[in-house]
């Protein structure tokens, strides 16, 4: 039970008693460590499952297709290795997304002038209307997973998510 006296969801439940179960133990057991890696993966979890299957999915792509085609939208023809190091994904699952999007239409991979082995990715016209009409759609989607928060919520949620990942531990 919350403080409110209703019940919670199972998996906040269970955050929950992960946590109280882990105050009891000593160190090296962090609870308010363990609490904030539980809240932010599940959050992150269902987003990412909601907006492939509501949105990504029905349109032949994932997530991860999705934020390529996003990137390319917004930066142009990119080299696949600056995709893969703006992303978080490795070489070959970038080559991989792309391998996807090329055989619908979306992307195309294009010479680089002066290198006769450097390609670039681009959008299709077909993949810019592709990304402009679903980041319609995910835009309204965001809203309302975010909306439990206000507008300077938002901003000092964003600015500490940044800070944590400024000072990520060496992967």
């Amino acid at each position: 039970m919350n403080p409110a006296g209703q019940s919670l969801p199972p998996d906040l439940e269970y955050g929950a008693y992960a946590r109280d179960r882990l105050a009891a133990m000593p160190p090296p057991a962090d609870p308010e460590a363990f609490s904030l890696a539980y809240h932010l993966l599940q959050l992150a979890y269902l987003l990412v499952t909601d907006l492939e299957t509501r949105i990504h999915r029905p349109r032949g792509w994932t997530l991860p297709g999705f934020r390529l085609m996003f990137k390319l939208w917004l930066l142009g023809p990119t080299q696949p290795v600056r995709l893969a190091e703006i992303s978080a994904m490795s070489r070959s699952a970038v080559t991989n997304a792309v391998n996807t999007l090329e055989r619908g239409g979306l992307v195309e991979r294009l010479p680089v002038p002066g290198d006769g082995r450097a390609v670039v990715v681009a959008l299709t016209e077909a993949g810019q209307e592709a990304v402009r009409a679903a980041f319609a759609e995910q835009a309204l989607r965001e809203e309302e997973w975010f909306a439990p928060l206000g507008e300077g919520e938002r901003e000092y949620l964003t600015a500490l998510l940044t800070r944590i990942l400024r000072a990520r531990p060496a992967l």
